[in-house]
């Protein structure tokens, strides 16, 4: 199918060096079964009576699990299934064509990855295709896309329903949105944060969506589709499709977070774990490679801008005071040399 990246040709050589191998990636480290992901319903915020006592979950989800999922949380089941429609077409499209997206939408660079292209080894290679939109990027595709489905010149094969996606992407970003700053304040409030604190560090073209796809894997016992790692947001914000594969490492064991078509996942990131001083946890996530279905989800994260300083208002901090920039050199460094994000250790006091 030529809208599938040629992760077989492109890695050829990491592939034929993993088949001498005997390995299976995912019998390495034990798996639970049993626990299942705190379920929040956040209708009950709206209720006098119940509104301390859900709030009071949403906290003891994030310190105790890092993750949790919602129901009830404002964005309707039409708007996810057609978000992930949209994304369907999007991610079909021929594969030279997506590698074009930047020029042909007006986006930021590197707006489509995937796999890695540093990669040393399998263990380094997610099975997996993205697109990564700003905030302030989803606004700009309209005329772009319009121009792209009139203009052949331009693109071969082009769909004109891919106009679709912009709107698509407007409703769902704009809802999810309000979502992470509603959840933030919440979280801000059970840790004593000022409750300005998101307002005055947060700008829309600061936060991203991104759009997944997990395309079938002939090797899923060898690759990830996602390599475990912590997310360096405040918040990530994810609908997932039905097929599954999105695993969280709880107690030194993997635990499934089990697709459900009317709640959205809420995990903390790196960021709200310095910021609460280690009272909220961001946790170890990955996703297991499938060898015969594709699967899709959209992802929405919710940070500060670059220069924003992250430091803890309880008293003594566990880390130092430093600014998201600062923290993405330092894990982009730690990749380059060690393959690893390695994360928050580097800023312990």
């Amino acid at each position: 199918m030529d809208y599938e990246p040629p992760f077989l040709n492109t890695y050829k050589t990491l592939l034929e060096k993993s088949l001498e191998e005997d390995t299976n990636l995912y019998s390495m480290v034990e798996r639970s079964d049993d626990e299942q992901l705190p379920l929040i319903d956040l209708e009950r915020l709206n209720n006098e009576e119940e509104r301390d006592e859900c709030m009071k979950e949403i906290s003891e989800a994030a310190s105790e699990w890092g993750f949790f999922q919602v129901i009830n949380h404002g964005i309707s089941n039409e708007i996810m299934e057609m978000m992930i429609s949209e994304q369907k077409k999007l991610f079909h499209e021929p594969f030279v064509n997506k590698l074009s997206a930047e020029t042909v939408f007006n986006l930021s660079p590197n707006t489509y990855r995937w796999g890695n292209p540093c990669a040393t080894n399998l263990t380094q290679l997610p099975w997996l295709e993205a697109f990564h939109f700003s905030l302030t990027d989803i606004p700009n595709m309209e005329h772009h896309i319009t121009l792209r489905a009139k203009t052949k010149a331009l693109l071969q094969n082009s769909n004109p329903a891919l106009a679709k996606i912009r709107s698509r992407l407007e409703a769902f970003a704009t809802r999810i949105a309000t979502l992470a700053e509603n959840l933030v304040e919440i979280l801000g409030i059970k840790v004593n944060m000022n409750s300005n604190h998101f307002q005055e560090n947060y700008l829309p073209q600061s936060s991203f969506v991104r759009l997944n796809r997990y395309p079938p894997c002939p090797i899923s016992s060898k690759v990830y589709g996602l390599l475990p790692h912590s997310d360096t947001s405040f918040i990530t914000i994810l609908y997932q499709d039905q097929i599954g594969g999105l695993q969280l490492l709880k107690d030194g064991k993997w635990v499934d977070v089990k697709p459900n078509p009317s709640a959205l996942v809420v995990n903390i990131g790196d960021l709200f774990q310095a910021l609460s001083n280690n009272v909220y946890k961001s946790i170890k996530h990955r996703v297991v490679a499938a060898e015969e279905e594709e699967r899709f989800s959209t992802a929405f994260f919710y940070c500060p801008f670059n220069d924003a300083v992250i430091q803890s208002e309880n008293k003594p901090a566990l880390y130092k005071k430093f600014t998201l920039r600062e923290y993405r050199q330092q894990t982009q460094q730690d990749v380059n040399q060690t393959g690893d994000k390695v994360g928050l250790s580097r800023f312990v006091l």
